[in-house]
């Protein structure tokens, strides 16, 4: 039974992923070109309700043609491995579930308060830019005077909470297996091991502080988090689930990143609103941070900063 949870969370997992890389190819259709008064355009032709629409795309240019061959290629390869996915949860037994109207409403205020989540989160990461500069990247992933590795990293804050706000994620548990796929996210691109989700194996160092996190082992970890999530509710579990993951430093890098993200997952999936570190507040979030880090007797002033000036709750 529980090897069959697994496989259904790892392919529920692997079906939101390419949902998401789905979303954000540019054009949806096949390419089509019109002559119009001896000028060649570019349109993508898609059938909706059994009819086929035409969409406008530009002048043609080889360029631009290839563009959308190729786009349209990736589109029907992704659609296609979805469809495989949906028929192995169905052979596992995985029927849809619905989710509730308050866990609906918590999804779409963070879905529209998703720019400026990542903002926050920028902010805390030490990436130097603007909000205007953050919109460019998350719409076009393209900006000026920004460092690659930033640009990745917001690129992987938008996939990662994409991730998290798809219908059949929210409804997965908040686990082990969770945390490890958002902390993949997060760092992808950006380490030289190939996967970022990966529990770490070697010791590390925590920029400002005196604490040197032991190295997890998996297996603890699993069970840390269960014991979590079985002897805590609420707000507090959320945010125990994010303290556990930046204190132990689980991953080599990411860590903060992921485990706001892990705990917003939580939160969302219960109608419980949002934990955000809102940019004003990153100053002195780092150092009740690192006092907690230092001093276990320290955690309540951090879980008390948490919940009054980071939390965003569903009215």
């Amino acid at each position: 039974m529980e090897n069959t949870f697994i496989q259904i969370q790892e392919l529920l997992n692997r079906r939101a992923e390419l949902q998401t890389r789905l979303n954000l190819l540019p054009y949806d259709g096949t390419p089509e070109i019109k002559t119009i008064s001896g000028k060649k355009y570019l349109y993508v032709r898609k059938r909706e309700l059994d009819k086929v629409k035409s969409t406008y795309v530009g002048e043609y240019s080889e360029e631009l043609y290839s563009t959308l061959l190729r786009n349209n290629v990736e589109t029907k390869s992704l659609r296609k491995e979805i469809r495989q996915l949906e028929k192995q949860l169905a052979l596992l037994g995985y029927n849809e579930g619905e989710i509730s109207d308050r866990v609906a409403l918590n999804l779409d205020f963070a879905r529209a308060n998703m720019k400026k989540i990542i903002y926050d989160q920028a902010v805390l990461e030490g990436v130097g830019t603007t909000f205007p500069d953050i919109e460019a990247i998350i719409d076009n992933g393209i900006v000026k005077n920004v460092k690659v590795e930033d640009v990745q990293k917001i690129i992987n804050l938008k996939h990662a909470w994409q991730f998290i706000l798809d219908k059949d994620v929210i409804q997965a548990p908040s686990d082990y297996y969770l945390a490890s796929y958002i902390a993949r996210l997060v760092n992808e691109g950006l380490l030289v091991i190939q996967n970022g989700g990966r529990i770490r194996s070697v010791p590390v160092i925590i920029g400002g502080s005196t604490y040197i996190p032991l190295i997890p082992f998996e297996d603890q970890v699993k069970q840390d988090l269960y014991n979590v999530l079985n002897n805590e509710k609420g707000i507090d579990l959320a945010i125990d689930l994010a303290l556990y993951v930046m204190k132990k430093q689980l991953f080599l890098d990411g860590n903060k990143r992921t485990a706001i993200i892990f705990a917003n997952h939580y939160l969302i999936s219960h109608a419980l609103g949002l934990i955000v570190v809102p940019a004003e507040q990153v100053k002195e979030f780092k150092k009740v941070l690192v006092s907690y880090y230092e001093d276990e007797s320290k955690k309540g002033d951090i879980v008390d900063f948490l919940k009054e000036k980071c939390w965003i709750k569903m009215k």
